[in-house]
């Protein structure tokens, strides 16, 4: 799936968009070569807990290759892990700097970076198709999903439904620390976790603090059976 995803080239803005950035480069990066393409989902394919945010920064994961990687939005997000014990070590900073996860995989519902970080709702629906197949391989051991923002939350829930899980009506509103249990026919439940999303704007302000983030990937690790 992995790659497919990274030739896939559907959305004319957004191909337009990444390559430019790639081509043209930030001054602090102008040394590197940028990955330039869609950036697929990071972790262990048999993740028990996933996060759901948007992630491809032009100048982090569109340069790196990696989710949340190379960016400060990153450093937020792994050293939270870290800090609850999902991961290896608090930095990302490109691909092969020894960053693991432990039964965590992060994914995003539009793999492309876009113009000003705001996909069109016709992006977000044409990316889809990858999302809808990452759930489908993770739904055997797939027990909780953290999403990052509202943009994600109202992405996921139409997913989810697909996938097999119960989704009530109305749907549950976002919130930080909002929780919905979701029960499936297919045996098992699924626990899903709001969070504000690891924005500059977020954490720069302190909407967003690393206790508060903390605390809610603690909460999902644990609906997922990964003891911190």
């Amino acid at each position: 799936m992995d790659a497919d995803l990274i030739d896939c080239r559907r959305c004319p803005r957004l191909v337009a968009w990444r390559e430019r950035v790639a081509h043209e480069k930030r001054a602090a990066f102008r040394d590197e070569t940028y990955w330039g393409r869609p950036v697929p989902g990071f972790g262990p394919s048999d993740a028990a807990m996933l996060i759901v945010g948007l992630a491809p920064a032009a100048h982090g994961g569109n340069r790196t290759g990696r989710m949340f990687t190379g960016d400060r939005s990153g450093d937020v997000l792994f050293a939270a892990l870290h800090a609850v014990g999902l991961a290896n070590q608090s930095t990302a900073v490109s691909c092969d700097d020894g960053l693991r996860l432990r039964g965590v995989r992060v994914t995003a519902p539009v793999h492309c970076a876009p113009p000003d970080n705001k996909p069109t709702t016709v992006e977000r629906d044409t990316c889809r198709r990858w999302i809808d197949e990452e759930l489908r391989l993770l739904t055997p051991t797939l027990r909780s999903v953290v999403v990052l923002g509202g943009f994600g939350w109202q992405a996921l829930f139409p997913v989810l439904a697909d996938a097999g899980w119960a989704v009530p009506r109305p749907r549950p509103k976002f919130g930080h620390g909002a929780r919905v249990t979701l029960p499936s026919a297919a045996g098992h439940a699924l626990d899903v976790f709001g969070s504000f999303h690891v924005s500059q704007q977020n954490t720069f302000t302190g909407r967003l603090t690393p206790a508060m983030l903390e605390a809610v990937l603690a909460d999902a690790g644990r609906a997922a059976g990964l003891s911190s």
